[in-house]
């Protein structure tokens, strides 16, 4: 008697016809290797633990695209910024340097950084993280509620151990002396350790219209100083894009 079918169950998928489902792969002349649907699946993985915000889960160096008027600072510092994310991760994990993408807000900071932590990630199978400065505080400060589970060390022990680390809005949380001290801890141990971090900032070394306060006066001077060792400096410019594309979306 045939063995009934329940509506709901989804039918068992077809073996990976080049492994066989047995993740290597045998190459005539060459051996074993690690079958492409393996890596596939890894990628997958690692992805879903890097933390990565929907919003930005399609972003890539192929889709950011520079804005503004031909031959402008605008759009010739934004497709140096492309460029040199493109040089990072041709030479990673090769690199000495982290990267430190600076400007106003809304000139695709976070899409860049985004793009290069996956392009890190498909290239190595790297363990790569993603934190929000303002997110990682805040689940610091948690971890000192007794009435949870959670500790600073295990929090703070995927930030250290992170071969790359993206740290979104650096400087974002007002400059207390306890933001200062973790931030010089946290930084200080990536540093240490040669671990290779990718930051983004709205604050600039010079005060701008909208932002009266300096990185180093949001940060402190030692902590810059810090970044200027670990990171390429990346200057964003232009005009807000989210603020123009509403505009647009109004008429």
């Amino acid at each position: 008697m045939l063995a009934k079918v329940s509506a709901n169950e989804q039918p068992k998928p077809e073996p990976c016809p080049l492994c066989f489902d047995t993740g290597w792969q045998v190459v005539i002349g060459v051996g074993a290797r690690q079958c492409e649907c393996r890596k596939k699946t890894q990628y997958s993985r690692l992805l879903a633990k890097a933390r990565i915000p929907n919003r930005y889960e399609t972003c890539s160096l192929d889709n950011y695209e520079p804005q503004g008027l031909p031959g402008s600072d605008s759009i010739l510092s934004q497709a140096k910024a492309k460029l040199d994310c493109n040089t990072f991760i041709r030479e990673y994990p090769n690199v000495e340097f982290g990267l430190l993408l600076v400007g106003e807000c809304g000139l695709g900071k976070t899409h860049l950084a985004v793009a290069v932590l996956k392009a890190a990630l498909s290239k190595t199978m790297h363990s790569c993280l993603f934190y929000d400065f303002r997110d990682l505080l805040k689940e610091i400060q948690e971890s000192y509620n007794p009435s949870t589970s959670s500790s600073e060390l295990k929090v703070l022990a995927p930030i250290y151990e992170a071969e790359l680390l993206v740290l979104d809005e650096l400087g974002a949380t007002k400059p207390t002396a306890w933001v200062q001290d973790t931030m010089t801890q946290i930084i200080n141990r990536r540093y240490n350790n040669k671990k290779i971090t990718i930051f983004t900032s709205n604050y600039l070394d010079t005060p701008s219209i909208n932002y009266g306060e300096t990185l180093s006066e949001r940060l402190g001077v030692r902590l810059r100083s810090r970044l200027y060792e670990m990171c390429k400096i990346v200057h964003i410019k232009g005009e807000d894009y989210r603020k123009d594309k509403l505009r647009h979306n109004r008429f």
